[in-house]
């Protein structure tokens, strides 16, 4: 696979986070550039499908809110389910 020419670009970052991430590269024996292209390559191109298992989605349903028709659902089931008129 043929390399392509790199791109030179110009970034405005706060000196002390630079001077961290030079001596995090240095100990790591690679350079900031190397650093900010591993780190822009490893970025997902879509964002998850899912955020989070079923189970959790499923709560999150019902923290949401949902229909009166659902909170009403769900108010009897804990009522079966607990006894409590």
């Amino acid at each position: 696979m043929p390399r392509t020419p790199k791109q030179p670009k110009n970034l405005s970052l706060d000196p002390a986070v630079v001077a961290r991430a030079e001596r995090y590269a240095a100990r790591h024996g690679t350079t900031l550039s190397g650093l900010v292209g591993a780190y822009l390559a490893a970025l997902p191109l879509e964002p998850p499908r899912a955020f989070a298992s079923p189970a959790v989605r499923r709560l999150y349903g019902v923290a949401a809110g949902g229909t009166a028709e659902d909170r009403a659902a769900r108010r009897a089931h804990l009522a079966t389910k607990y006894g409590v008129a």
